[in-house]
C-alpha cells in the first residue's frame, strides 16, 4: 500500500512514502527517442546530448510520459486497483499458501494509511481462508487498528525508537501512540517486534536492552532486527530526490551479534533480517 505518515531518513522503500502514482527514471534504458519531451504538457522534459532531464518542479504526474515510454526509462510506480483485482492477483498463489502454510501479507507504506481498504481486503482474505499478516508501524487511531486487528492472524509491529524526541528527529512523528498501539496489539494478536538497526541512531546496547524490555513486557512472540542497508538508495535518485542518509556505514556483523545476544539473555526469540 502507498502512502505513509512517516518520513523515515533512511527508508529504503521511498516510493511507498506518497499515497499516489509517481514516476521513477531509469536513465540506462533511455534511448533519447524524445517521445517523453513531446507528450509532456507543462514541458517539463528536456532531451539534449547529455541526456534526458525532467524538472520535478514542473511535473504534474500527469503519468504520459510513462505511458510513450518504448523502453520503460520512464516507469510509473503505484496504480489504483479495486478489491476484486488484488484478490485476483492474491487467489492466483492460493495454492503456494496452501502448501506452505504461509498467507497474505500487506504491508506498505503503511497499510493503516489505507485503513478501510486493508480492512476489505483483510475479510476476503478470511473469507478465502487464508492466514493474514499486517506490517505496521502502528501509527494509527486505536479505534481504526482495533477494527483491522479483528481479521489479522498476525503483526509485524515496527519500532523505530523507544525515546519519544529520537523517533521525532529520525521520522518526523512522536511514538506515544506508537508505543501505546504495541501493547494494545499483542493484548489482542500474535505479533512480532521489529526493528531497524540504525547506526548512530538506535544501535547501542542501551537502546537495544530497552526494546527487548519493551517486547519482554507486552510480551511479543520474538524480536526481528532488520539491520541498515542501502539498497534503496538508487531509488531517490529515479525519483528525483536527494537521499537523506548518505555517508553511513553498515553494522558490522559482529555488532548486530553482539545487540542480538543482549535480547537472548533477556528470553527473548531473536531472529535477524526478517
Amino acid at each position: 500500500m502507498k502512502g505513509c505518515p512517516l518520513r523515515c531518513r533512511w527508508c529504503s522503500n521511498p516510493e511507498s512514502q506518497n499515497p499516489y502514482p509517481e514516476i521513477m527514471t531509469y536513465d540506462v534504458k533511455c534511448i533519447r527517442c524524445g517521445k517523453c519531451e513531446q507528450i509532456c504538457p507543462m514541458n517539463a522534459i528536456t532531451i539534449s546530448q547529455k541526456g534526458r532531464k525532467i524538472a520535478r518542479t514542473q511535473c504534474t504526474l500527469c503519468l504520459k510520459c510513462a505511458e510513450v515510454c518504448p523502453t520503460g526509462a520512464i516507469s510509473i510506480s503505484g496504480k489504483y486497483m479495486t478489491i476484486e483485482e488484488v484478490m485476483k492477483e492474491v487467489g492466483s498463489d492460493k495454492l503456494f499458501y496452501q502448501n506452505s502454510g504461509g498467507g497474505v501479507t500487506i504491508s506498505g507504506g503503511e497499510p493503516l494509511s489505507q485503513w478501510e481498504f486493508v480492512l476489505q481486503l483483510l475479510k476476503e482474505c478470511k473469507q478465502e481462508g487464508l492466514h493474514t499478516a499486517l506490517d505496521t508501524c502502528g501509527y494509527a487511531p486505536w479505534h481504526i487498528l482495533e477494527k483491522v486487528l479483528e481479521h489479522t492472524d498476525l503483526i509485524l509491529f515496527d519500532i523505530k525508537h523507544i525515546n519519544s524526541s529520537q523517533h521525532r528527529k529520525g521520522t518526523g512523528k512522536g511514538n506515544r501512540l506508537i508505543l501505546d498501539n504495541a501493547k494494545r496489539t499483542a493484548a489482542k494478536v500474535r505479533t512480532w517486534l521489529r526493528f531497524p538497526l540504525i547506526p548512530g541512531y538506535n544501535d547501542s546496547d542501551e537502546h537495544v536492552r530497552e526494546v527487548a524490555e519493551l517486547a519482554t513486557k507486552i510480551r511479543v512472540e520474538k524480536v526481528s532486527i532488520l539491520p541498515y542497508h542501502e539498497w534503496g538508495k538508487a531509488k531517490y535518485e529515479k525519483l528525483g530526490r536527494r537521499y537523506p542518509f548518505k555517508n553511513t556505514q553498515t553494522l558490522s556483523d559482529w555488532h548486530i551479534q553482539k545487540l542480538q545476544k543482549i535480547i537472548e539473555n533477556m528470553g527473548l526469540k531473536v531472529t535477524v533480517g526478517n
